[in-house]
């Protein structure tokens, strides 16, 4: 086995063969290329690429389909209506737009040997992988792998001779895929084209351009190569063809010594959650690029055995949200330029959807689930009116530019998706008088993201508390942002405000925690509606996390949330998926529920994550979780032939984990920086490093002895710092001695100080 030097600096993460599946695999990629090596008497190199999309029977809303109209056939119970409004394309040859994988190349190995273990280097970015007769071999070489730092290039390299023992195969997709899926939907077998020393294929298809994937040797490597484009096959036999690898090599290596030394960290003294963090940082690196497209479900990360679930889309009601959730914090702000540029260019078709269905001018729309042109992937009505999704993205955008102080993006983007998503509200709402003649605000339609499916009598409610907590946070915003432009502030912001509720309630009437008299309440997903079962989608709460409009600790709303949080508990995690865990986790760490925290990232890292570290939509393992791989079902308790139906893998938890590890150290409370105030009750040390705060503050700070001992801010530009420090009373701030809970700050760009705790 090849050793782990003992050196806190180096992020060395192993893997032991056999691995039997692609996302099992270890990783590699830069944005536009994906690698996972895996294998087991062979070994094999699945490469995926961003972007290969058959972009076939995208659907844009239906001509005639209104919010009136949605309303009108829900209310009626009409199923017939709701069906017409939203029609399906499930008998087309390819129901709804797809990525597809590339394929593989598998080098097979003479005499016997085999893959038998790896270590990836995370600060390098390098795969060290071991190939002899067995585990305890003396003899066994060591081969790397690595990949080009922007390019959709990687290579292999060994031993001077090893070439001369081995067999390469490039395998694509098309013949892979599981029940022969590529064909089924009418794409058409590759055509192969020779390379020197090597080989080639592209995958033509119907309607878009070409992949073409293709190898050689050089001397003692093996480049492996992908290309996308109407010229790809020419494309990657070039860059095959001027390949140097001490060049590259010196731009992967400085690229990678960069990523680090801007990255935020953390030191935690558990060794689950220090490997999730580091594994998602260095994963983030993968699928969030400047020149790559924007992150989807899986980013380039396509496994070869099937087409990717749910089309390796852009699912907009938590899962990008999460995917992209830590770029900000970790310092990577400027590797969601594509997810900023997508969405700017869709503002014209997301306002002619909006005012179409809302009728009203200046309405956006932005349904969950959509392909990279902005078509819809199928007929999910609920999902289609959550408008939520743009209020969360709306959100985001606000993050950025608060971390980074880009105007132009305030101006351009995330007011437009405010305002859009506002208009879209306004359009939904009813705004009865109360009993004392105050407006008050409801939603008469409105959605709990997934709870009920697409049951028209079972899916939809008043006042979903996900809805009025999404609402709430764009006026919120809309606020911030236009004293931020100079733009006028509208009055009618603040009586909105007054008039939506924080969320829907039902009466805590089961004996449930914290129940005391007959009007206790907990908070509900809609009006009538409590939580009855376990539910992945944490909708309810999102007033919690994401969006944050109430202090879960605030008198005003602390025994409601004890009683939701107990419902929550009670109801149970049976049918929670993978990327739900984090969330989780984020909400308890707002609720000072640091041990709750720990427990569920600890969950996550047990259950939800395979032996090649990737987060997965269902469990890796059955007895614990319903959503899990299959494998009770199969005699010998292992993955058996179909485990293409239940190993998803998606990056939405792995990112979610980074987010959650952060929020039990360090959190935005309003616009309050708040350094954790507890710690798990395990934790003795701990520490972070250059964590990116809104406001445009860089901050570090140690704990001992399970409490806060220093802290260090740095301001990007002139703001004002108020810092919930967690110090104590009494602390010294550069060297002078202060006191009080909170410190308010004026800070000058590139100003930096230092508080310390007062012994």
């Amino acid at each position: 086995m090849l050793e782990l030097p003992m050196n806190t600096e180096s992020k060395l993460i192993s893997w032991s063969f056999p691995l039997l599946r692609p996302q099992a695999g270890v990783v590699l990629g830069n944005g536009l290329q994906g690698i996972l090596v895996w294998g087991e008497e062979s070994l094999f190199i699945t490469v995926g690429r961003a972007g290969f999309w058959d972009h076939r029977s995208g659907q844009q809303l239906a001509a005639g389909t209104t919010f009136d109209s949605v309303r009108a056939a829900l209310e009626a119970g009409d199923e017939e209506a709701l069906k017409r409004l939203f029609p399906s394309n499930e008998k087309s040859a390819a129901p709804f737009p797809q990525q597809l994988g590339g394929g593989r190349l598998k080098i097979s190995f003479k005499d016997n040997l085999r893959p038998l273990d790896a270590i990836l280097d995370l600060n390098q970015a390098v795969i060290r992988l071991r190939v002899g007769r067995d585990h305890e071999d003396e003899h066994a070489m060591v081969l790397r792998i690595r990949q080009h730092a922007t390019d959709e290039i990687c290579w292999l390299d060994g031993p001077e001779d090893w070439l001369e023992n081995v067999s390469i195969e490039l395998i694509p997709a098309f013949n892979l895929v599981h029940q022969d899926a590529m064909a089924q939907i009418g794409i058409h077998p590759p055509i192969h084209f020779e390379v020197h020393h090597g080989d080639g294929f592209s995958q033509c298809l119907p309607e878009d351009d070409p992949l073409a994937l293709a190898w050689k040797k050089c001397g003692a490597m093996i480049l492996l190569g992908s290309a996308l484009g109407s010229d790809a096959q020419a494309k990657v036999v070039d860059l095959l063809g001027s390949f140097d690898s001490s060049v590259v090599d010196e731009q992967r290596s400085a690229f990678w010594e960069d990523y680090w030394q801007h990255s935020a960290s953390v030191l935690v003294p558990d060794e689950l959650l220090q490997r999730q963090y580091d594994i998602g940082l260095y994963k983030q690196a993968g699928i969030l690029r400047e020149h790559a497209p924007a992150a989807t479900l899986q980013g380039p990360w396509m496994e070869d055995t099937r087409i990717p679930p749910w089309s390796n889309d852009y699912h907009f009601n938590i899962n990008l949200q999460m995917i992209y959730g830590a770029a900000q914090a970790t310092g990577h702000s400027a590797k969601t330029t594509p997810l900023w540029a997508m969405l700017q260019s869709w503002l014209p078709q997301l306002k002619a959807m909006g005012e179409a269905f809302y009728q009203r001018e200046g309405a956006m729309l932005l349904p969950h689930a959509l392909d990279d042109r902005c078509r819809m992937m199928g007929s999910f009505w609920s999902g289609t009116i959550d408008q939520a999704c743009i209020a969360w993205m709306g959100r985001m955008s606000y993050q950025h530019f608060a971390v980074t102080g880009d105007r132009e993006h305030l101006r351009e983007v995330t007011w437009p998706l405010l305002e859009g998503a506002y208009h879209g509200y306004v359009a939904m709402a009813d705004f009865p008088e109360n009993e004392l003649g105050q407006s008050k605000v409801t939603l008469p339609v409105s959605v709990s993201p997934e709870f009920g499916g697409s049951d028209l009598h079972a899916c939809w409610g008043k006042d979903a508390s996900f809805q009025l907590a999404a609402f709430r946070c764009t006026i919120e915003l809309m606020q911030r942002v236009s004293q931020e432009l100079a733009m006028p502030v509208d009055p009618k912001w603040t009586r909105l405000l007054e008039g939506i509720p924080h969320y829907t309630t039902v009466p805590a009437v089961d004996g449930s925690y914290g129940w005391i008299g007959g009007d206790a309440v907990r908070i509900a997903l809609w009006d009538g509606q409590d939580l009855t079962e376990s539910h992945r989608h944490h909708s309810h709460l999102a007033a919690i996390y994401p969006f944050c409009t109430i202090d879960p600790l605030d008198p005003a709303h602390q025994k409601t949330i004890a009683r939701t949080i107990n419902r929550w508990n009670t109801m149970g995690a049976g049918n929670w998926t993978g990327w739900c865990i984090p969330w989780a986790a984020a909400i308890c760490a707002r609720c000072g529920l640091p041990d709750a925290a720990l427990s569920w990232l600890q969950l996550l890292a047990i259950h939800f994550t395979n032996e090649g570290h990737a987060t997965l939509h269902n469990a890796d393992g059955a007895g614990v979780f319903a959503w899990d791989d299959g494998s009770l079902a199969w005699p010998d308790h292992r993955k058996g032939a179909d485990f293409h139906f239940y190993e998803v893998m998606q990056m939405d938890a792995t990112m979610g984990a980074v987010s959650a590890i952060l929020e039990m150290l360090i959190s935005m409370r309003g616009e309050v920086v708040h350094i954790a105030d507890r710690l798990p009750k395990g934790w003795r040390d701990a520490s972070f490093k250059q964590v990116r705060m809104e406001g445009g503050f860089i901050v570090s700070a140690t704990f001992k002895h399970a409490r806060v001992d220093s802290v260090h801010v740095r301001s990007q530009r002139a703001s004002c710092l108020m810092l919930d420090h967690g110090l104590g009373e009494k602390w010294t701030m550069n060297g002078s001695l202060r006191s009080g809970q909170r410190l308010i700050y004026q800070m000058e760009a590139g100003e930096e100080i230092s508080l310390q705790r007062h012994s």
